[in-house]
């Protein structure tokens, strides 16, 4: 799972780089992102978050009690509630972003934002549909395969920069349309590249009517918890993001970058483990073996906090050369290098309460109980616009970084607390002595990976893309390995677990 996200996350990397010497950071780019997030914010409501969340527990109840027949039954009902939902959401948009263009005076960057949103308003229904296609091979035990969709994705993306674009035009406001039907394209992309091996699991696509389905009215009663916690926090991004939009040409852009950047650690440990993590709790909980379910929960937060935290010190004290290695270049100057910099300075702290987030909510997926990580969401939200209204005004794409770190800390608060309240017996306090060595040894490997590229930073007089990459990774390896080094030498259990694993799979 792992590899394969790596291997997503990686091009997804390399998409945004093409993206940013295309676009920049400035006014298309920002109306470019900010209409993206609109169709992302129906998929994480209705193909994503809560709805996988509570269709996974659902799907493996059914094979584990009635069989595979039942099972594909209630993947018919959820797809084709799915579709009928999603497609009233596309033609609300279309219809929506058309009225507002014809009948009002807007500015550019409205009128753009507005139509590249009806453009790219149809991708909600086939990467929705995309999702739940991966939850259901999930649930069946495949990972690699379909986490390999979003590479397909990524690389549709990639092309359309090269392919599309150019064929809309010589002004960036034009070409632009181009990148809006290239993602189009990859979500059909990723949809069909689930089909040839759900097609080998057995199953076959019937239309269900939705509206009186006991699957659906089950599943509705499941999610509607949760969807209000998801809602929130699409809502709350449009929110933050309508407020960084009104605040200038880069903020969004910027922040764009940096959350990118963010994400390739997030995706390749904290989201693989999350959704490897989800499929197994929910069978264990089915099964009432709550003890291995305590005992796999400590254990998977114990390994992200030992693959987040040094990737959180790392990029930390290396931002402003990842930045630069990765994304300077023709349209994407000196300057956006150091916008998108600070954004990720300020965002990266909360890499590992991110991570936990996630894998602490899917704990109570798989419990069923969704009203209390709903109303967590809800309130952690809550304090992310609060910050957000005061921070970004005043520190721009930092104060959006800012908002979103200590909103995550939070979340993981309340979670923490939680889980503790509903298993007094897990033991999440023995977490705290190896949690204390980690800290130590990431803080030690950050100040010898800062001494080594302060150093590298006055040798280095060429600013080439081999100096460059020169800058980023041999501090970053150095401090990578002493990092290593410590926390073998602790004896960090997550440590020699990885090292073991990564050995055998050398030695086959």
């Amino acid at each position: 799972m792992g590899l394969a996200t790596l291997l997503s996350r990686v091009l997804g990397m390399l998409r945004e780089m093409v993206y940013a010497r295309f676009m920049g950071d400035g006014m298309v780019a920002s109306a470019f992102f900010y209409a993206f997030q609109i169709p992302n914010l129906f998929r994480r409501l209705l193909g994503e978050g809560a709805l996988s969340a509570a269709f996974i527990p659902m799907f493996k109840e059914k094979e584990v009690q009635e069989g595979d027949q039942a099972m594909w039954q209630v993947a018919n009902a959820t797809l084709s509630a799915l579709i009928t939902a999603c497609s009233l959401v596309v033609v609300g948009l279309i219809l929506l972003a058309t009225a507002l263009v014809n009948g009002m005076t807007l500015s550019l960057e409205t009128l753009l934002f507005l139509k590249l949103m009806r453009l790219m308003a149809p991708y909600v229904l086939m990467v929705c549909v995309a999702a739940v296609m991966m939850g259901m091979l999930n649930a069946r035990g495949h990972f690699f395969i379909p986490a390999l969709g979003a590479t397909t994705m990524n690389v549709v993306m990639i092309a359309s920069v090269f392919w599309l674009a150019p064929r809309f035009g010589e002004d960036l406001v034009d070409q632009v349309h181009g990148l809006a039907l290239g993602i189009l394209v990859a979500g059909l992309a990723q949809m069909c590249f689930q089909c040839p091996l759900l097609y080998r699991e057995g199953f076959r696509f019937r239309w269900i009517n939705p509206w009186s389905h006991p699957t659906v009215r089950q599943l509705v009663g499941r999610i509607l918890p949760g969807v209000v916690g998801v809602a929130a926090f699409q809502i709350n991004i449009v929110l933050t993001n309508a407020i960084a939009f009104s605040q200038g040409d880069h903020v969004v852009a910027s922040f764009n970058y940096a959350t990118r950047l963010m994400e390739l650690p997030q995706g390749i440990f904290g989201v693989s483990l999350a959704t490897f993590m989800l499929p197994m709790l929910a069978g264990l909980a089915a099964e009432k073996k709550y003890g291995e379910f305590q005992t796999g929960l400590r254990q998977g937060m114990h390994y992200l906090i030992f693959a987040n935290w040094i990737a959180t010190v790392l990029t930390m004290v290396l931002a402003e050369p990842i930045v630069r290695l990765l994304f300077e270049g023709e349209r994407f100057g000196a300057d956006a290098t150091a916008r998108a910099a600070l954004a990720l300075q300020c965002l990266i702290p909360g890499l590992v309460s991110f991570s936990l987030v996630n894998i602490l909510a899917r704990a109570f997926f798989a419990l069923g109980e969704v009203h209390l990580a709903m109303r967590i969401s809800v309130l952690s939200l809550c304090c992310n616009l609060v910050f957000a209204f005061f921070l970004i005004p005043a520190f721009k794409q930092a104060g959006m970084g800012l908002a979103n770190t200590l909103s995550s800390l939070v979340n993981l608060g309340f979670l923490w607390y939680a889980i503790q309240r509903k298993f007094p017996n897990m033991k999440l306090r023995e977490m705290a002595g190896p949690t204390l060595t980690i800290a130590g040894a990431g803080l030690l490997a950050g100040i010898f990976t800062w001494l080594s590229s302060h150093w590298l930073k006055g040798a280095l007089t060429d600013l080439d893309k081999l100096s460059q990459a020169i800058h980023v990774f041999l501090p970053l390896g150095m401090g990578l390995a002493t990092y290593l080094l410590i926390t073998y030498w602790a004896k960090i259990e997550a440590c020699r677990d990885i090292l073991d694993l990564l050995k055998q799979r050398l030695d086959r």
